[in-house]
């Protein structure tokens, strides 16, 4: 028989879940407390940009296997696999994950499991989470209820999510400890991704805290590679090398790989900043602190990079931002996506702003979000009305419009061509040939 699933959480991880778990043939009901996000999705809307991705709900819909509701009552009756996919935000004003909704989630969901289920944890946890919300549940249901949980992590990166989903590079299932819930669980979890194992995509076992540790160490290793690099940008800049070749040099080794090890502005965004945080936190409090002492540092090179950036624009306007005019082209965190959460180009914008400048911005598809969180930035329809008048232009989203801009067409509007490259995404050449003077992180 084939599962019905349910998808508790309907932000960027549950909608495309939810989505694309539909497009499979399942039949899914996602659940939010949020009414005006759930109508949305019901006509068919995303709430986020995600390339790819409102195709396949709305064919969802359509087909009528993708339904939406606020009703947990609903949720559990319709559900045999309920996958939990709320946020984990960091706390304010600590480093610590904010767990609040997963609780609130497991908690109000298993008093309602009146026969067996599988509940299935996507959200990025600290480790020993499972294990806790296992108690809950077991504590919570209903006397015969018999829900299981199992912890089985998303690695989905934004603007690749529907990919990522259908096509993952491997299937990781934390199971319980007690051998018959174990193999149930594990059973369930192969007939739901029977497609992408058919495929030859990996399904690994583990128990509960090896699973959550997968993410967010991967997360961990990928903000060090990336701060690595960064931190080389560093030293060139002080040896006056090039970071940019240095970086394809290393890129040949096949022990390090060239992915992920542009120099430039760093990363941002709601994963990888609060993810090694949280790890960090954790870690502290198993008593394992020393062993990520280096997550500081990946986390203080990555924001030093927004004061380096700050720091060259400023230069190649002699000194000070005051009564000038600076273009900045990008606010998301990074191309193919709406997401302004921790963006290094918006934290940019705005220092420069708070420091005398006349900043105005544009972003592809950000431009909403960009002005919900920074307000006192002025904004402009097209890269061209970013730049006019503008005395120095900052790239720092590496969409492709701007990789692909024509020197020429920008020279036509600005006050001045000065352009400090955040992205190393520009050919240096190409500008400087077109008297642009041209800087850029971690280059000479």
């Amino acid at each position: 028989m084939t599962q019905r699933l349910t998808v508790i959480g309907t932000g960027y991880l549950g909608a495309t879940h939810a989505a694309c778990m539909a497009d499979l043939g399942f039949d899914v009901l996602g659940l939010d407390a949020d009414e005006d996000k759930i109508a949305r999705l019901a006509a068919g809307d995303l709430p986020f940009y995600e390339p790819g991705l409102e195709p396949v709900l709305r064919r969802g819909l359509e087909s009528g296997r993708l339904r939406f509701t606020t009703s947990y009552e609903e949720v559990a009756e319709f559900g045999d696999v309920h996958f939990l996919c709320v946020g984990t935000p960091q706390k304010p004003g600590e480093y610590a994950a904010d767990l609040t909704y997963v609780d609130a989630a497991a908690g109000a969901l298993a008093p309602l499991l009146h026969r067996p289920c599988l509940i299935v944890g996507k959200s990025t946890v600290p480790v020993g989470t499972a294990a806790r919300l296992a108690e809950t549940v077991a504590k919570s249901a209903p006397v015969g209820g018999d829900a299981v949980l199992a912890w089985n992590p998303e690695f989905l990166r934004e603007g690749f999510a529907v990919d990522d989903t259908l096509h993952p590079d491997r299937i990781v299932a934390g199971l319980p400890a007690e051998q018959g819930a174990a193999e149930h669980a594990e059973k369930v979890l192969r007939e739901i991704y029977r497609t992408m194992i058919a495929d030859g995509t990996p399904f690994l076992t583990a128990d509960y805290a090896t699973a959550e540790l997968v993410k967010v160490s991967a997360n961990a290793f990928l903000a060090t590679k990336i701060s690595f690099i960064n931190a080389m940008a560093e030293v060139c800049e002080a040896a006056h090398a090039d970071v940019a070749k240095l970086s394809e040099a290393l890129s040949y080794d096949d022990r390090i790989g060239g992915r992920f090890l542009g120099p430039g502005l760093g990363f941002g965004g709601g994963c990888l900043p609060k993810d090694i945080r949280a790890f960090m936190a954790r870690a502290g409090e198993l008593g394992a602190d020393q062993a990520l002492t280096f997550l500081r540092e990946v986390d203080e090179i990555n924001i030093r990079r927004r004061i380096r950036m700050v720091d060259l624009a400023r230069r190649q306007l002699g000194g000070s931002f005051a009564g000038r005019t600076v273009g900045v082209l990008g606010a998301a965190f990074k191309p193919n996506s709406d997401d302004v959460r921790d963006s290094p180009a918006l934290d940019v914008a705005a220092s420069i702003r708070a420091q005398g400048g006349a900043v105005t911005v544009y972003d592809p598809r950000a431009m909403d979000n960009a002005r919900r969180a920074q307000p006192s930035l002025a904004f402009a329809p097209s890269a061209l009305d970013a730049v006019r008048d503008a005395h120095v232009v900052l790239l720092l989203t590496e969409w492709q419009e701007f990789r692909e801009m024509d020197p020429a067409d920008l020279s036509a509007v600005v006050a001045e061509r000065n352009i400090v490259d955040g992205r190393n995404a520009l050919e240096p050449e190409q500008w400087r040939a077109a008297g642009w003077n041209y800087r850029a992180l971690g280059r000479p």
